[in-house]
């Protein structure tokens, strides 16, 4: 995670320094499901993955150049992103919708805690 609140994935090109982006993102699974598609193509399917049940070989990535593992990693990061943040969107609204008037505050932990009459 980066300091702006961002999630980001990249990975090496095997036998080589150089590095892939595979995107930024602002959940960490999407970040994590990019990662688990780059890693796949580049090492098969005996790669260590974050999600290996969500790992869909597609037979139409023949050319595993670092242009089109990066297409493919970002497509899949990017719609996991988009499901993810309306997901957490959706449930947000609806806990707000089902009781608006809860609200909580954090407590000020150098005060002492205030009496009540009701005591």
């Amino acid at each position: 995670m980066r300091k702006w609140g961002k999630w980001v994935a990249e990975i090496r090109e095997p036998n080589k320094r150089s590095r892939i982006w595979l995107g930024s993102y602002t959940t960490p699974i999407a970040a994590a499901r990019a990662y688990d598609t780059a890693v796949f193509y580049l090492r098969g399917p005996s790669a260590r993955l974050n999600f290996p049940d969500l790992v869909l070989q597609e037979d139409d990535l023949r050319d595993i150049s670092a242009a089109s593992i990066r297409k493919k990693a970002t497509e899949v990061g990017a719609k996991v992103d988009a499901l993810e943040t309306s997901l957490h969107h959706a449930s947000a609204s609806s806990s707000e919708s089902s009781n608006p008037c809860r609200v909580f505050r954090k407590p000020d932990l150098n005060k002492y805690p205030e009496s009540s009459d009701e005591d």
